[in-house]
């Protein structure tokens, strides 16, 4: 299982040939998102179709919620990075899913979360 962030899912919208082939090497069963990417997904939405769209396509996923756990590993790395490497609420969420879950975080924004040791990113 690897857990995509959210702009992995922008770059597969935009047709990006490159994301597009590792999602699919990665496969449809393979793929997982957090309530956060969700959320900021169905945020950039720009209608009610696209709305739609997205829900249809997320829903396809395995989807992790925000779990107590979560919740609290999220605050502990926010207390260690947010001053030193700018880390942000969503992207502490979305790290500490990927290390709840002892699961690979694919991104496109490794600077975003490569000072934190306990990830594992997910290197195609």
């Amino acid at each position: 299982m690897i857990l995509c962030d959210t702009n992995i899912f922008i770059e597969l919208y935009k047709n990006n040939t490159t994301v597009v082939a590792i999602v699919e090497a990665i496969g449809q069963n393979h793929v997982a998102v957090s309530d956060v990417t969700r959320a900021e997904l169905f945020v950039g939405a720009l209608n009610k179709r696209e709305l739609q769209i997205l829900r249809k396509d997320v829903n396809k996923l395995t989807i992790f919620p925000i779990q107590v756990e979560i919740s609290v590993t999220a605050i502990s790395l926010l207390e260690k990075y947010c001053l030193s490497h700018g880390l942000d609420f969503h992207d502490a969420l979305i790290a500490a899913t990927a290390i709840y879950h002892n699961i690979e975080l694919y991104t496109i924004n490794i600077k975003d979360f490569i000072f934190i040791p306990e990830i594992k990113l997910y290197n195609p």
